[in-house]
């Protein structure tokens, strides 16, 4: 029994060993590689302190006619939600009975938030939205939400200077520990 595990052992180790040092094969030929102008275009990471923020403004009037246009089918009149979620205009607090995760009570950075809407919004053509219609309908959210001035423009200076109000609600569980 004992020399059939070991021999076992020794031909998976010969395989792995092969696999390691053999040329990487072609794959199974699904897709295509993506050039570097693909790459450039897909790495548009905006982190939580506003680094990756573009250069583009908007401003809360420039982004309530765009929300009208391209968000509200989804997400209903003033963001109150509709075959998608519920963006503004909670009435209960994440620590209520039933919590409602809008923008205001759930979301921890603004950045993020222009982050998420450049990559993934509209649904049905996400990422065809301007920088700066990025920026003015996430002013327009940032708004609906009570966190900006209606005469607040949004631009890489002043999104990361905004402070949400749910910033402190989360635990970064890769903290270290300092027991």
């Amino acid at each position: 029994m004992m020399m059939k595990i070991t021999i076992t052992a020794l031909v998976l180790t010969l395989i792995g060993i092969s696999c390691v040092s053999a040329e990487p094969s072609a794959g199974p030929n699904l897709g295509r590689h993506a050039s570097p102008d693909q790459i450039k275009r897909w790495q548009i990471s905006v982190m939580p302190d506003g680094s990756g923020l573009p250069a583009g403004q908007g401003n809360v009037s420039q982004g309530k006619i765009i929300y009208l246009q391209k968000c509200q089918s989804c997400h209903g009149p003033d963001g109150q939600g509709a075959s998608a979620d519920q963006l503004a205009g909670a009435s209960m607090k994440l620590t209520d009975e039933w919590p409602e995760k809008t923008i205001g009570t759930y979301w921890p950075f603004a950045t993020t938030l222009f982050d998420f809407n450049r990559r993934s919004m509209p649904m049905l053509a996400p990422g065809s939205l301007s920088d700066n219609e990025v920026y003015a309908v996430t002013a327009y959210l940032l708004y609906l939400n009570d966190i900006i001035d209606e005469k607040a423009v949004m631009n890489a200076n002043t999104l990361k200077k905004v402070r949400m109000p749910n910033r402190d609600g989360f635990i970064n569980m890769y903290k270290d520990n300092d027991k």
